[in-house]
This record gives structure tokens, C-alpha cells and sequence, in this order.
């Protein structure tokens, strides 16, 4: 079996299943870590509606879907911040397919997706309870910088930079 990346409509029936997967995940972890609880259906449904991921289309933006042997497997985003700025966002593989370099792949294809939309420096935020996430970024030689956003569920922020010594 192999890999393969790439670009997908946000708005696709395949990127809505694995945004969904993905949204379900992390939400259900945080809610099992502050409130031992799930997610409730609806509040899920209002928070899927509310990003529906718009700002991961060209031209300011880019969602990219994994494959594994043809199925598929996981998800990566970036949108542009400013110019020279990109966000890495949705980073996600379903769980039986994690442990087999897709996570990597996600991120190094997310990254060339950025350079393309002409940014220098990649930054992401995720949660101190996705020490996985934190552990991948760390190894693909992201690391943690001051706060760039102020999203309520953001305790870890990380930049990269995307190019050679002429970058920001």
C-alpha cells in the first residue's frame, strides 16, 4: 500500500467526512479531559456548520487530503495569515491508519502547499493534550513561539521557517 496527497475541494463529500472524523476527535478528547463527557450531537453539528473550511481554497488557501492505497485517510490545511504567513490547520489521519508516516507526509505536503501560496513561515496552535500532534511538529522541526491567535483551545503555538536565511 502507498501514499498519495492531494488537493481537495473543502467543500467535497471526502473532505466533509474526514473534517467531521477530525472534529469529532478533538472535541470529544477535550470534552472527556475538562468535562468527562462526549461531545453532544448538536453542539458537534453547530461547530462542523460554523467552519466549514472556506479559507482552506485557493487562492489564499489549501486543503489536501492523504490517501492510503487509494482510500481515504486523513487530512492537512494552510491559509495565508498575510503574505508571508501560513497557518497549518486540520492536520488529522484516522487512527488505524496512524504509525505509517502519513502525519509526516500531511505536514511536508501542507508546507510546499504554503511555499507555493508564497509563504515564508508556517505557524500552527493545537492543545497540551495532543501530545502527538505537539511530538510530530517538534520532529519536523517546528518550534514553540509566542502566541499568534487567541483561540480559546490553543496552549501550544509553533513556527517554521519555509525557506533559506532570506525568510521571515
Amino acid at each position: 500500500m502507498t501514499w498519495t496527497v492531494a488537493p481537495e475541494p473543502y467543500d467535497s463529500p471526502v473532505a466533509a467526512a474526514l473534517w467531521r472524523a477530525y472534529y469529532t476527535e478533538v472535541s470529544d478528547r477535550w470534552y472527556q479531559r475538562y468535562e468527562g463527557r462526549s461531545t453532544d450531537p448538536a453542539e458537534l453539528e453547530r461547530e462542523i456548520a460554523a467552519y466549514p473550511g472556506a479559507d482552506l481554497a485557493p487562492p489564499r488557501g489549501q486543503l489536501l487530503v492523504a490517501r492510503y492505497g487509494g482510500e481515504p485517510a486523513g487530512t492537512s490545511g494552510v491559509r495565508l495569515l498575510d503574505d508571508a504567513t501560513a497557518e497549518l490547520t486540520r492536520v488529522f489521519l484516522h487512527r488505524p491508519m496512524r504509525g505509517r508516516g502519513g502525519a509526516a507526509l500531511l505536514v511536508r505536503a501542507a508546507e510546499d502547499a504554503a511555499r507555493a501560496l508564497g509563504a515564508r513561515r508556517m505557524v500552527l496552535d493545537t492543545r497540551g493534550d495532543l501530545v502527538e500532534a505537539r511530538a510530530l511538529y517538534a520532529r519536523l522541526g517546528y518550534t514553540e513561539t509566542e502566541a499568534y491567535n487567541e483561540s480559546p483551545y490553543a496552549e501550544h503555538w509553533f513556527t517554521k521557517r519555509l525557506c533559506g536565511e532570506g525568510g521571515s
